[in-house]
């Protein structure tokens, strides 16, 4: 079966700072897939290149059959088809919690409000909010908030689900109900690419492990493989330093 995350010698440069050079990996379908490495490695941005948040400079990507390097790509289309989450959790506050979630269906798909609703509710229960739906941001905690965001993001029925650093902003409570969101989104067969410092996440739920240094991949494979037995200098210090 073809890869549905397949990027092929990507550059990007951010003036004179190349970020990514000559970056190739693929994910399967239904694989978790984390991308780890020290601040400025280039797997945020590499991440953000899959949903064509940011713009490359060469090579090609596609993902869940878009070219998202294509210039004439379709972003509505492609960002109901590859979800993303990101540290902060972008509600709006004015909005309940159902709201934030129906607001695209709404506007983008044209769902009827009562339609739109359901599928609020059923992505609530998911992430084990349904007695939230009509809640407002501030009267949740940042855990809540977070999984009301990965809510958001499934009701689209995306086919792949970026995150990054989605736990970054939480204190370590609030990061372990986050993190039992996701890891059961990969027991459900989610395709996800996720960037984390969480390395117990990254070594026990991840199928691969992807180490970026410097704007390379400069080691990959298996997540265990990866923890056991890292075969360059660089992994070893950074997974040292980290567990």
């Amino acid at each position: 079966m073809a890869p549905i995350v397949k990027v092929e010698n990507v550059v990007k440069s951010y003036g004179a700072l190349r970020v990514l050079n000559d970056v190739s990996f693929d994910v399967g379908r239904g694989e978790v897939v984390v991308l780890i490495g020290r601040s400025g490695s280039g797997k945020s941005t590499a991440l953000r290149c899959l949903n064509r948040l940011e713009n490359i400079d060469s090579g090609t990507i596609h993902v869940a059959d878009h070219e998202v390097s294509a210039p004439d790509v379709n972003l509505r289309q492609l960002r109901q088809d590859v979800g993303i989450v990101f540290q902060h959790f972008n509600l709006f506050p004015h909005l309940t919690v159902a709201r934030n979630i129906t607001l695209a269906l709404t506007v983008v798909k044209r769902m009827a409000l009562p339609e739109a609703r359901a599928v609020a509710e059923r992505v609530l229960e998911r992430v084990g909010l349904s007695e939230k739906i009509d809640a407002y941001p501030e009267q949740l905690s940042g855990g809540q908030q977070q999984r009301v965001a990965i809510a958001r993001s499934l009701a689209a029925s995306p086919k792949v689900m970026l995150f990054d650093e989605v736990t970054s902003a939480l204190d370590p409570e609030l990061k372990e109900e986050v993190l039992h969101v996701v890891e059961d989104l990969a027991k459900e067969g989610m395709t996800m690419v996720l960037v984390t410092h969480e390395m117990n996440f990254a070594q026990h739920v991840a199928n691969r492990v992807i180490f970026m240094h410097g704007g390379h991949i400069h080691e990959s494979g298996p997540s265990q493989a990866m923890f056991d037995d890292p075969q360059t200098p660089e992994l070893r210090q950074f997974i040292r330093r980290r567990v």
